[in-house]
């Protein structure tokens, strides 16, 4: 993961702070968990993966997933 994070940020561009790099990296983070699909996960995200395993095994989590989701409520 290490790499593919490198590969896609500094890697690939210029920034000309540390808070460029810092945003574009937040932005790749929820972009790779919450939208790409991947192949060792059965084609799901790997937002989706922690979803479907809190479904099934509640009591391997200490906090409810649902509640990490990006969006209106952070």
């Amino acid at each position: 993961m290490n790499r593919t994070i490198k590969e896609a940020t500094v890697k690939r561009l210029h920034y000309e702070s540390h808070d460029q790099l810092r945003a574009h990296l937040a932005n790749f983070m929820a972009t790779y968990n919450f939208g790409r699909r991947l192949k060792a996960l059965s084609g799901l995200t790997s937002y989706e993966y922690i979803i479907r395993i809190w479904l099934s095994e509640p009591d391997r989590f200490i906090i409810n997933p649902v509640h990490q989701m990006p969006g209106l409520n952070t």
